[in-house]
């Protein structure tokens, strides 16, 4: 029996995606849970895992290439017994990958870093393993550095594990490098060249959405000074005894994420989304979070961020934070955000303008804690913590009077925080 292989929807708002890599080619037999093609998208990269087992018979999408959700794009003539195979991780929502009749598989998700390859698949020797080979071989007590891969391009496959299981794999012969160590080295180029990197899928979808949102949305900026003496001393007074207590980092994003989900309460207009038949107003506060990968930018959202203490947003934020730093978001962390926090400060930065993330209304930086001398009560020159605060807005949405209302409210509310404040 045939079976038509389709598009998955990595994302409630994700209507297309790219064939980043075929791990398989026509003739290739397939295990029933065993990845047999990479997908991209501008939020994740996915190793879509095979419904059935069977026999490749066509690849209808070339790698590359971009295909709505719910295309097809492979044949499998699926064989009458299904091989055995490790379980699927569960790493989120079910994605259907077949046709209805057959129940939804969820893919690997992970964020991909810059050079191509994903945070979700370790590499041994230079050859990309996925989750579930890596799996099968620690089961076996297989050390994957040995194998040969008989896959596409060199991959270890599950096959390959248990051949290897059964004392039947072949060893992987030397790697091209150790021939090119004792080789004479190359006669420099006369002219050197710059060097070009090949953008990955994620990286050009990343490049089109950001075109889009500043061609799409009007964008405006504005920017207050914050004074966070008091905030800082809360801060650091807390930060030892709250990660022995709950062995997370209290850093200053979430007391700012917390100021921001009340701002937003107080300010409903900039938790909001333009659509041409009017201005949707969310009910919830999902925050987005801009998080720096190996080579990539992911936004996972905390979700009713308006509803979490400092200590819970803390502790949810540290522990996305890490998912995605390790690979390991699933499609529902990246999705329903409602407005975006950038901690630009980190990094030393003191001014910045980004761009929005698609259909919000706003996203708001905290800048680097720097001490300054400030002029106070009676013309008194004095030493304090000063942060800027910026704020990039979509103009058909928001005018400057609520814009500016809703940072001088953050402003205050930052301000105020004190080491006599609640956790």
């Amino acid at each position: 029996m045939a079976t038509t292989i389709t598009m998955p929807q990595l994302g409630e708002t994700v209507t297309e995606g790219t064939v980043a890599q075929w791990l398989k080619k026509p003739g290739d037999a397939v295990e029933k849970y065993e990845a047999f093609v990479e997908v991209s998208t501008d939020k994740v990269n996915a190793e879509v895992p095979s419904p059935v087992a069977g026999i490749m018979r066509e690849l209808i999408v070339k790698e590359g290439e971009t295909v709505p959700t719910g295309a097809p794009i492979a044949v499998i003539d699926e064989t009458g017994a299904a091989a055995e195979a490790p379980e699927p991780p569960a790493h989120g929502p079910a994605v259907a990958v077949a046709a209805a009749a057959l129940a939804p598989l969820p893919p690997v998700v992970r964020s991909s870093n810059g050079n191509g390859a994903s945070n979700g698949s370790a590499s041994h020797n230079g050859t990309r393993v996925s989750p579930a080979v890596r799996r099968l071989a620690r089961e076996h007590a297989i050390d994957l550095s040995g194998l040969h891969g008989t896959g596409a391009n060199g991959r270890i496959t599950a096959g390959d594990v248990i051949a290897a299981a059964a004392g039947n794999a072949p060893v992987r012969a030397p790697h091209p490098a150790t021939a090119a160590a004792v080789a004479p080295p190359a006669p420099a180029p006369a002219v050197a060249t710059p060097e070009l990197i090949p953008l990955t899928p994620a990286r050009r979808l990343i490049a089109q959405r950001m075109v889009e949102s500043k061609h799409t949305a009007p964008h405006a900026w504005t920017m207050v000074e914050v004074d966070v003496t008091n905030l800082w001393k809360w801060r650091t007074a807390a930060k030892d005894a709250f990660e022995r207590e709950t062995g997370t980092k209290l850093t200053l994003l979430p007391f700012f994420m917390h100021a921001v989900a009340e701002s937003l309460r107080a300010f409903p207009l900039m938790n909001a989304s333009f659509h041409e038949n009017g201005i949707a107003v969310h009910p919830h506060v999902n925050l987005g979070i801009a998080t720096a990968t190996d080579g990539n930018l992911v936004v996972p959202v905390i979700r009713n961020a308006d509803r979490l203490s400092i200590r819970g947003l803390a502790l949810a934020t540290g522990a996305i934070v890490e998912r995605a730093r390790n690979g390991k978001l699933n499609v529902d962390d990246l999705s329903g955000g409602t407005f975006t926090v950038n901690n630009n400060g980190a990094n030393g930065s003191v001014l910045s303008a980004p761009i929005l993330v698609s259909g919000q209304a706003g996203i708001v930086t905290m800048e680097a804690v720097v001490k300054r001398p400030v002029v106070r009560d009676e013309d008194a020159i004095v030493i304090r913590s000063m942060m800027n605060v910026c704020l990039s807005l979509d103009h058909r949405v928001i005018d400057g009077a609520i814009a500016d209302g809703f940072l001088v409210h953050l402003k205050r509310r930052l301000e105020s925080m004190g080491p006599a404040g609640s956790l």
